[in-house]
């Protein structure tokens, strides 16, 4: 550990003349990459242990990634981005390649728009700061509450405020949405998200996601989503990709939404696991299952809060839960962060909470239409050293 750390600390201009950056094509997979660059598939690939064998699956195109090479033309180094926490790390180090996930050096902006609307919020928002994924964070937003459609008008005023990765000096990851107004037929319409990580309407109303709030009735969360985790067992950097729901041996698992069965078996580290395809590319995973119920198999198809199993602790586990996942076209996505319907209003000692929270987000918009914030790119950053720690 005490190299590696060495290795990223040293400018690389000690090593090499320069640092090749690469974008991950469509299709590309980090098998592939391997051999696109000649690295040996065997030491940083099928030597992997199961869980790091199914992380580098979460490598996604259009990602840039970037090579330190030797002044001979030999790679001494990659950094290979998985999510918006943790990267790849592939470095040699006496004569051997060698592989390691480590967290992602990032820095964050605030940023708020106001505008004015001319066509539709996704058109005007592309418009104005030329990313396709700061609009849709705006619009699934609001998708199933407000009719864009019906309602809105030429000249209503919209802001939003959003949270951005720069990694490099170019924007990384989705935007997070902290809060936004749309106006529409002189109504201003709010979201908001709240401490526990979910969003509400200026009434305090949750605005929930199609799934069900909870797979299994009664359960505690144990283990939250999360893109960069250091493991305390195994000393070193692991991504959650889901969430655990502590429970005893036997309680029944319901689906968290409708769909067809893809797979119901035995799957790795992963256990007995369930596999439902949902609409809109969306899939829900859930592991460690002690058993499947009866009629449960691939090809059936379930509706949401049907039994489909038992909580367990099979395969890679230490005590009984259900690990459950949402990924959407095969990426894990947080399952608290998928918002469409409202639901139940917050109460007491949570609402009032929710108030200060949302009097300082009220503000901050107020603040933005005044002034009718301009959306403003960061400088892009020159002569950046990608391993210098």
């Amino acid at each position: 550990m005490i190299q590696i750390l060495i290795l990223l600390l040293i400018p690389f201009t000690i090593f090499a003349s320069k640092v090749d950056t690469y974008r991950v094509q469509k299709g590309q997979t980090y098998l592939t990459l391997l051999e696109k660059q000649k690295l040996p598939l065997k030491r940083l690939y099928y030597d992997l242990d199961n869980d790091d064998q199914i992380l580098t699956q979460e490598i996604k195109a259009g990602v840039h990634y970037q090579i330190l090479h030797s002044k001979n033309n030999q790679i001494q180094q990659v950094l290979l981005p998985l999510n918006e926490e943790l990267q790849i790390h592939i470095y040699k180090y006496k004569d051997k390649y060698n592989f390691e996930i480590i967290p992602i050096i990032y820095t964050k902006k605030t940023e708020a728009i106001t505008l004015k609307i001319t066509r539709s919020p996704h058109y005007d928002i592309y418009k104005k700061t030329g990313s396709t994924k700061i609009a849709s964070a705006f619009v699934s937003a609001f998708d199933k509450s407000l009719n864009f459609k019906r309602d809105l008008r030429v000249g209503d005023t919209l802001v939003m405020i959003f949270e951005q990765k720069y990694r490099h000096g170019k924007k990384f990851s989705m935007p997070v949405l902290k809060t936004a107004m749309i106006e529409m037929r002189k109504k201003k319409h709010y979201i908001y998200l709240n401490k526990d990580d979910r969003y509400y309407n200026e009434k305090g109303c949750k605005v929930e996601g199609f799934l069900l709030a909870r797979p299994v009735r009664g359960a505690r969360i144990s283990s939250y989503f999360s893109k960069r985790r250091f493991h305390p067992i195994l000393k070193r950097w692991k991504a959650h990709l889901g969430i655990d729901y502590a429970a005893r041996r036997g309680t029944p698992i319901h689906a968290a939404g409708s769909g067809k069965i893809s797979w119901a078996a035995r799957m790795g580290s992963y256990g007995n696991l369930v596999k439902i395809q949902h609409e809109d590319g969306y899939e829900t995973r859930y592991a460690h299952m002690k058993s499947f119920r009866r009629g449960i198999k691939r090809g059936k198809w379930v509706k949401k809060g049907d039994v489909i199993g038992y909580v367990g602790t099979t395969g890679r586990s230490t005590g009984p839960h259900l690990h459950f996942e949402l990924r959407k076209r095969g990426r894990a996505i947080n399952p608290l962060r998928v918002v469409q319907v409202t639901t139940k209003k917050l109460k007491g000692k949570k609402r009032k909470e929710f108030l200060k929270l949302k009097k300082m987000y009220d503000k901050d918009i107020e603040f933005h239409i005044k002034n009718n914030t301009k959306y403003i790119k960061l400088p892009t950053m020159e002569n950046e050293c990608y391993f210098c720690g």
